[in-house]
């Protein structure tokens, strides 16, 4: 329109620096937010990756420090097995009721798995052996509740049972001895007689244990 005052020359100079003041200092801000973002980001990978590599380190070192270990069982282990006389001054070679190497022993004194029938089979052996009459051995046969009982940290484990054995009075009274030189452990908890001299019955209520195996597992650890 013919009235209309149009802007003067120097405030469209100032108008436009304005603008490019605005825009300057628009396109700054986000430089200066993105830079402080990506910083940031950088900062905390770079956090991960030193905790991660410290871990790392962490694990060589166990591994390392395993392996060591792992010989040095190994020669222990083979020196114990490799004595000219076992721990019940047996042949380690032999077959006879006090022969074996040292770990069949071991193994034998506190088995890694539950197994009943065997404590039977070995009571028997030792009963048989002293000329005793075995009327019973009883207990729980607790198989299928004793699966799977390996641990990190194992420890033994009772195995009650009980049993009526009869004999005379000198061979009953030998008995207690004759199960104190058991290579397997047992812990007698309670003793009842009956009969006479020459017919003596004798009920042991005891327990002996088994230890079961140690597990070794693989573990895995997040890093956060």
């Amino acid at each position: 329109m013919a009235g209309q005052k149009q802007p003067s020359q120097k405030r469209l100079q100032i108008d436009k620096s304005n603008s490019r003041v605005v825009v300057t200092i628009a396109i700054a801000a986000f430089l200066s937010v993105f830079s402080l973002m990506a910083a940031r980001a950088l900062w905390s990978q770079q956090s991960f990756q030193n905790r991660v590599i410290k871990e790392k380190g962490k694990a060589v070192k166990q591994l390392k420090d395993n392996v060591a270990a792992t010989k040095t069982l190994v020669n222990s282990y083979n020196d114990f097995t490799s004595l000219p006389a076992n721990v019940l001054g047996g042949n380690p070679n032999g077959t006879g009721e006090k022969d074996g190497d040292n770990g069949k022993i071991v193994l034998d004194a506190l088995p890694s798995k539950y197994d009943f029938p065997a404590l039977t089979t070995s009571l028997e052996k030792i009963l048989s052996g002293g000329g005793y009459k075995i009327e019973s051995i009883t207990g729980l046969d607790d198989e299928v509740n004793q699966q799977n009982t390996a641990s990190p940290t194992p420890q033994p484990i009772e195995m009650p049972f009980q049993m009526t054995v009869s004999g005379n009075y000198a061979s009953i009274q030998s008995l207690i001895g004759t199960l104190e030189h058991s290579i397997r452990p047992f812990q007698i908890q309670k003793i009842e007689f009956s009969g006479g001299n020459a017919d003596l019955h004798i009920t042991i209520s005891a327990k002996t244990f088994y230890q079961p195996e140690k597990s070794l597992t693989i573990t895995t650890k997040e890093i956060k």
